[in-house]
């Protein structure tokens, strides 16, 4: 394809997946361009080879501005891989609605907005592909989870929906569905309920999900199902180089859960929740 722009886009590339997956493309010889919020988090990137550019998902003129400027430097943005995101964590009951609306600020409408600002040029030269990296989470959930299971399950519908409105300008859409990946992203969603009142009737329930959640993309029982960030960016590699993608990817464990889940039915699913978590009650 010598006049398609096969330039790579990341979204949330300081660390994590986006960091191993800029770090794999661009030594395969992709033109890779990595961003962040904050440049000195991608500055090894640089180092490695990476275009880097500074985008805040949240922040509109940010991503009209980068997306200009990348179309400038590099050309078509042919690839887009929408990684960058985060957990809320808390029961919905006590989560400010401020956080809600942040969740899905970053992980859908952000997200969505970024797209929009790519299609044209992908549609031009009838040939792109987009990579939306959303979890195992928007197959199934756990408690004290709905504000990111609910971003992760709009993700899914959506790119569902876009999959089918750009296939006829030779537009790939496709989801990665990773389970647990040993990155700070389980710190993170821990960090992330400084709001949690230490009583009242979801006290137990929040405190056992930030120490769920913490230990368990650390070494343990379940340690043989936490997988490295090059585990994703191997099979995001594989996505972009195949001719007619799939439009999913489960990876790193995500298949035998998200199977359990739908063998289990709801009920049975909640009581093996119950289990593990404490249950609110009178």
């Amino acid at each position: 394809m010598p006049d398609v722009s096969r330039s790579v886009l990341i979204t949330g590339a300081s660390s994590g997946i986006g960091e191993a997956t800029a770090l794999r493309l661009v030594k395969a010889g992709w033109p890779v361009v990595a961003t962040a919020r904050r440049p000195e988090a991608i500055a090894h990137l640089a180092e490695a080879g990476c275009a880097t550019a500074v985008l805040d998902v949240v922040d509109e003129a940010s991503l009209a501005d980068a997306v200009a400027e990348i179309a400038a430097k590099h050309g078509t943005i042919g690839v887009l891989i929408n990684n960058a995101g985060y957990s809320q964590s808390g029961a919905l009951e006590t989560l400010p609605m401020e956080k809600l609306r942040a969740q899905f600020e970053t992980n859908v409408f952000g997200l969505v907005r970024l797209t929009q600002l790519v299609l044209p040029g992908m549609r031009a030269q009838r040939w792109g592909k987009i990579v939306n990296i959303s979890s195992m989470g928007g197959k199934l959930t756990y408690p004290g989870g709905g504000a990111y299971h609910g971003s992760k399950h709009a993700l899914e519908a959506i790119s569902d929906v876009l999959r089918f409105e750009v296939a006829g300008f030779g537009i790939d859409v496709i989801v990665i569905e990773p389970g647990l990946v040993r990155t700070r992203f389980g710190e993170a969603a821990a960090g992330s309920m400084e709001h949690v009142e230490t009583t009242g009737p979801y006290a137990a329930l929040d405190a056992a999900v930030a120490r769920i959640t913490a230990n368990a993309y650390r070494e343990g029982p379940a340690g043989w199902m936490v997988a490295k960030p090059v585990a994703v960016a191997k099979v995001i590699e594989r996505v972009l180089n195949a001719t007619r993608p799939r439009p999913r990817y489960r990876v790193a464990g995500a298949g035998l859960l998200i199977t359990l889940r739908k063998v289990l039915g709801d009920r049975l699913w909640d009581a093996l929740l119950a289990r593990i978590y404490p249950q609110p009650r009178r």
